[in-house]
């Protein structure tokens, strides 16, 4: 079983900034995989499917960022998972937009969900780092954390956010370096067509 855990602010207030991008990921793959409907559970929202012919869960903790690890810890005893059975999606500042990375482990890098989960289940946790770029200089980090994807984003953000969703089976198999490979080709795949335009000017 796998716990799929999207961070993100509660309320339409905050439903499309940058911060809430954990949210958009865990609300494509309850699109993609066909989930549940979404009921309240575990101070949060939860959606239950399957994942690889794995039990999945999804839970988008409704305590603000700030405090996302009382939901996540109160999910983790009930299913009685492990800190390896989680994955926790969110924003990344220092990646680029747009890339994803993905690491077991480690600090929180000023992120405050992540600081709240690892302070209730410990540090371990399988973790999906979603980029949405710096704002170059530290007085404009609020600012950018907590403001609105632009229209012209969408034309990453869509294509990224469903690119996860199609990888998510591999999640639940435990394949997490193929999982970033996977969406990592899906979002850069011009060497194929440079490839392909070469063999169109050879008259194939």
């Amino acid at each position: 079983m796998i716990l799929l855990v999207g961070l993100g602010n509660p309320g339409e207030k905050y439903a499309r900034n940058r911060h809430n991008v954990g949210f958009m990921a865990a609300d494509a793959i309850v699109r993609r995989h066909s989930f549940s409907p979404p009921r309240a559970r575990f101070q949060g929202i939860v959606c239950e499917g399957t994942l690889a012919g794995e039990k999945a869960i999804v839970l988008k903790p409704t305590t603000y960022m700030n405090e996302s690890g009382r939901a996540v810890g109160e999910a983790m005893r009930f299913y009685k998972l492990t800190p390896a059975d989680i994955v926790v999606f969110y924003d990344e500042l220092d990646l680029e937009a747009g890339k994803v990375r993905m690491k077991t482990g480690g600090g929180a890098a000023g992120h405050n969900g992540i600081r709240s989960i690892a302070a209730h289940i410990g540090p371990e946790f399988r973790r999906v780092r979603i980029g949405i770029g710096h704002p170059g200089v530290k007085e404009r980090v609020l600012g950018h954390v907590l403001g609105d994807f632009s229209k012209a984003d969408a034309a990453w953000v869509e294509p990224m956010l469903d690119a996860m969703a199609d990888a998510a089976p591999l999640l639940a198999e435990g394949k997490d370096a193929t999982f970033a490979n996977k969406v990592h080709l899906a979002l850069n795949p011009e060497p194929e067509k440079k490839k392909t335009k070469q063999q169109d000017s050879d008259g194939e």
